[in-house]
C-alpha cells in the first residue's frame, strides 16, 4: 500500500509507522514537500508519520481515527465497503432538505441509529438529508464545527464505515445526502495539521483565530488538501452534495477563488460520474455572484442559504427585533415579501446591525429561485439563541402552521430543521465535549458573558460542558403521536405532498411572484401560478382580497375554510393559513 504525506516543514527525513514499526520514507520526485513509502497494510492498521525523529502525528488525509483527532489514523482499503444500491442522484430543482445532526437526532447518536429512522423522513416527504458535519472533534458530542480533520468521520459517529452504511441506507429510500463540511477554519483542540506545512497562515485573521492558508506561499497545497478531501466525500462515499460553512468566512485573494475552483471541480466530477453533485453556500454577503455561473462572473456554486428570507419570517412570527432582525422588524410582512419576491432584503440598502450598505441586487429574471434555501429555523437559528429555544417554544400550532406553509410552498428550496416538522418541545441547544479543561472553562464563561451583554444571568445560559445539555437536546420522537404535534406533522406532510403535485410550487421564476399584505392586520397572500397562499398571523379573523371568485378551490387549511365569495375574499380564521388554486 502506498502511503504519502506532504510534509514540507521536515527538515531531512520522515518515517511511516505502521502497527508500532518504523520504515523510512523518501522525497517523492515532481512534488515538492512530498514524502511516500509502499509499505503491505491490512484494513484497520494503526499508522502516523513521525518528522525529525519528533512524535508520531496522524496523517492529514486519514480516513478513520479511532481514538480522535490526536491519535494515530486507521487504515481503511478502498474496497472494504459493498455498496447495495445504485443510485443515479436526485437534482437540488424540486428538492426539499431535512437538517440532521446524527448525534441528537436519537439517543445513541450514532449514524446506524439514525440511518434506523430514515423511513419516517420518506413519509413526511423530503428528498434530501443535510448532515451536520461528521469529520472528527474532541471528546464524543458536539455541533461538529469544531473539526481538525476534514477527510474523516468522528468514530462515536461510527467512522466511516457507518457513513457509508447510512448513505447507502438513504438511497435506498430515494433519499439524497449533503454534507456539512467547514473549510473556513479548524478546531482548537487536536489539530497537528502545522507541524506538516503552512495550512494556516498569519496574513490573514478570522474569528476563529489563523486563516486557513489559501492565498499565502503554500497555498496549492493546502487548496488541493480542501478540494480533494470534498471530492472524496462525492465520489468516495456517494454524497450528493456538500454544505459550505460560512464561505464569507473564507480569507483568499487570489485570482481564482478556492469556491470558484471547487465548483468547477465538482461540476467536473458530476460529468465523469453521470450524477447531479452541487454545492451549497452559507454566506451572509446577500451577494447573487456566489451562485452565479462562473462564465457571467460567478463563483458557480448551485445554491445558497437565505438568512435574510428567515429573519423576514421570523420577525413577522415573533415580533423580535434586536440585533439583525431590527432593520427586518420596522415592517415584517413588507420585509417577507421583498424576500418571496426578491430574493434578498439587504440588496444594497442600509443595514443596522452592521452600520453600512450592505447586499446586491438579485436579477430575478435570471436567478432561478432555487437556488435560495427557504428556512423558518436552522441549528444556527435555534442553537445560537441563548436557550436553544425552537419556534415551538413560543409560538401557537396555528403560527407554526402558517411559518410551514410560506416555506413548503415558497419560492425558495425549502429546509426543514430536525423535529421542526412536529413542533418539537426540545430545545437544540449550544453543546460541548472540549477534553481540555482549560478550553473548556474559556467556552463556558465565554458563552456566560455573551449572552449577559443581552441580560441573561449567567446561571440561566446552560453549561455547554454539561452532558445534560446534550440530552435535553436530543428529540423525543414519542411527541409524534400526541397532539398538536401528530397534526403539525400531519400538515408538512401534506404541504410537500402539495409542492410534488403542483407544478406551480416549483417554478423556479421568481419574477412571477406576486405579493400582497397588510402590515397592520398581519396577513400576508403569495401567488405562485394558479396558486395562492395565505396566511394570518393575527390573532383576529382576517378577510383577505384573493380573487378568483367562487371557482377558487381550496387545496390546504390548517383551519376549515371557505373558498372566496363572489367577492373574491377568503375569511381566514386567526392563526391559521390556506393554499388555494384557481378554477
Amino acid at each position: 500500500m502506498l502511503f504519502e504525506v506532504w510534509a514540507p516543514a521536515a527538515g531531512e527525513r520522515v518515517e511511516l509507522w505502521l502497527e508500532g514499526t518504523g520504515h523510512p520514507m523518501a522525497p517523492v520526485a515532481g512534488r515538492p514537500g512530498w514524502w511516500g513509502a509502499e509499505v503491505p497494510a491490512a484494513d484497520g492498521a494503526r499508522y502516523g508519520f513521525a518528522l525529525d525523529g519528533g512524535p508520531v502525528l496522524p496523517d492529514p488525509r486519514a480516513r478513520r481515527l479511532p481514538d480522535g483527532p490526536g491519535g494515530p489514523g486507521a487504515v481503511v482499503l478502498p474496497d472494504s465497503f459493498v455498496w447495495r444500491h445504485d443510485w443515479p442522484g436526485r437534482t437540488l430543482r424540486g428538492a426539499v432538505l431535512y437538517e440532521l445532526h446524527i448525534g441528537t437526532y436519537t439517543p445513541e447518536g450514532t449514524l446506524d441509529a439514525a440511518a434506523g429512522c430514515l423511513g419516517d423522513l420518506v413519509d413526511l416527504g423530503v428528498s434530501h438529508i443535510e448532515l451536520m458535519p461528521v469529520c472528527p472533534f474532541p471528546g464524543v458530542h458536539g455541533w461538529g464545527y469544531d473539526g481538525v480533520a476534514p477527510w474523516a468521520v468522528h468514530e462515536p459517529y461510527g467512522g466511516p464505515a457507518a457513513l457509508r452504511r447510512f448513505v447507502d441506507t438513504a438511497h435506498g429510500h430515494g433519499l439524497g445526502v449533503v454534507l456539512d463540511v467547514v473549510h473556513n477554519h479548524l478546531g482548537p483542540s487536536g489539530n497537528h495539521l502545522p507541524a506538516f506545512g503552512p495550512y494556516l497562515t498569519g496574513t490573514h485573521r478570522t474569528p476563529w483565530g489563523a486563516a486557513v492558508n489559501l492565498d499565502a506561499p503554500g497555498s496549492d497545497e493546502v487548496r488541493a488538501y480542501l478540494l480533494d478531501s470534498a471530492l472524496a466525500w462525492l465520489r468516495d462515499y456517494r454524497l450528493d452534495g456538500l454544505r459550505l460553512d460560512a464561505v464569507h468566512a473564507l480569507a483568499d485573494t487570489r485570482a481564482l477563488t478556492f469556491l470558484e475552483e471547487l465548483a468547477a471541480a465538482v461540476d467536473a466530477l458530476s460529468g465523469e460520474l453521470g450524477r447531479p453533485l452541487f454545492l451549497i453556500a452559507e454566506s451572509d454577503r446577500c451577494d447573487p455572484r456566489t451562485t452565479a455561473p462562473r462564465e457571467a462572473g460567478g463563483t458557480g456554486l448551485h445554491a445558497q442559504w437565505n438568512d435574510d428570507f428567515h429573519h423576514a419570517l421570523h420577525t413577522a412570527l415573533t415580533g423580535e427585533s434586536q440585533g439583525y432582525y431590527e432593520d427586518f422588524a420596522r415592517a415584517p410582512l413588507a420585509a417577507l415579501a421583498k424576500t418571496l419576491t426578491r430574493g434578498f432584503f439587504h440588496d444594497g440598502t442600509y443595514s443596522s446591525f452592521r452600520g453600512r450598505s450592505h447586499g446586491r441586487r438579485v436579477d430575478v429574471t435570471t436567478t432561478p429561485a432555487h437556488r435560495f434555501l427557504g428556512y423558518a429555523q436552522t441549528h444556527d437559528q435555534i442553537g445560537n439563541r441563548a436557550l436553544g429555544d425552537r419556534l415551538s417554544g413560543s409560538l401557537s400550532p396555528g403560527l407554526l402552521a402558517c411559518a410551514a406553509a410560506l416555506v413548503l410552498t415558497g419560492p425558495f428550496t425549502p429546509m426543514l430543521f430536525m423535529g421542526e416538522e412536529w413542533g418539537a418541545g426540545t430545545p437544540w441547544q449550544y453543546f460541548t465535549d472540549h477534553t481540555d479543561p482549560g478550553l473548556a472553562a474559556a467556552v463556558r464563561e465565554g458563552r456566560r458573558r455573551e449572552f449577559a451583554a443581552h441580560g441573561w444571568a449567567a446561571g440561566d445560559v446552560p453549561d455547554p460542558q454539561d452532558p445534560a445539555t446534550r440530552d435535553r437536546s436530543c428529540l423525543d420522537r414519542a411527541e409524534r403521536s400526541r397532539e398538536p404535534h401528530a397534526r403539525l406533522l400531519a400538515w408538512h406532510r401534506e404541504l410537500i405532498a402539495l409542492r410534488r403535485t403542483h407544478a406551480d410550487l416549483a417554478d423556479p421564476d421568481l419574477a412571477s411572484v406576486r405579493t400582497a399584505y397588510d402590515e397592520e392586520a398581519r396577513w400576508l397572500a403569495v401567488r405562485r401560478g394558479d396558486l395562492r397562499i395565505a396566511v394570518n398571523l393575527s390573532p383576529e379573523p382576517a378577510g383577505i382580497a384573493l380573487g378568483g371568485g367562487p371557482e377558487s378551490r381550496v387545496l390546504a387549511s390548517w383551519e376549515p375554510v371557505e373558498a372566496p365569495g363572489a367577492d373574491g375574499v377568503l375569511w381566514l380564521g386567526g392563526e391559521s393559513c390556506a393554499v388555494l388554486a384557481d378554477g
